[in-house]
């Protein structure tokens, strides 16, 4: 099962940014496929976080058009939500530990460790931050492989 990071989703909803067309044929990809594919539970508070921040957009979504894409994607019969399990803590401590992390990288590591613990084969983003994880397999779909 593939996971999808934020910066993905928000991509294929922001027609401004130069990856949406990409990014939105991803996404439209696995909402009407037949592949299980995920979405951690922090991907999505961040998807609305950002998306209505008026610092990061100059006209941001409205809340109300933030909630429908998210319905729409979680709504498709192939995803699943991933969150925190009871093993959760310990991975987290263990891949913060060992990359040295502090700050703002934390968040990167708690989707990390939550993809690790529902066995995420790859994830999907466009952030490189994510290469400090070695044991969580990543891919950039906007980019040839």
């Amino acid at each position: 099962m593939i996971a999808v990071d934020t910066n993905l989703l928000i991509y294929s909803t922001w027609n401004t940014s130069s990856f949406h067309e990409q990014a939105s044929e991803v996404v439209k990809t696995l909402v009407l496929g037949s592949k299980r594919w995920s979405i951690p539970w922090p991907c999505l508070h961040e998807f609305i976080s950002i998306s209505t921040h008026p610092k990061v957009f100059k006209t941001p979504a409205k809340l109300e058009d933030t909630f429908t894409a998210l319905e729409q994607w979680i709504d498709s019969p192939s995803c699943i939500t991933i969150g925190e399990g009871y093993e959760h803590f310990a991975c987290l401590k263990q891949i913060a530990t060992k990359g040295k992390l502090a700050g703002p990288m934390i968040h990167d590591a708690r989707i990390a460790a939550i993809c690790l613990q529902h066995q995420v084969s790859e994830l999907w983003t466009v952030d490189r931050d994510f290469s400090r994880f070695p044991s969580l397999r990543t891919r950039n779909p906007l980019v040839e492989n």
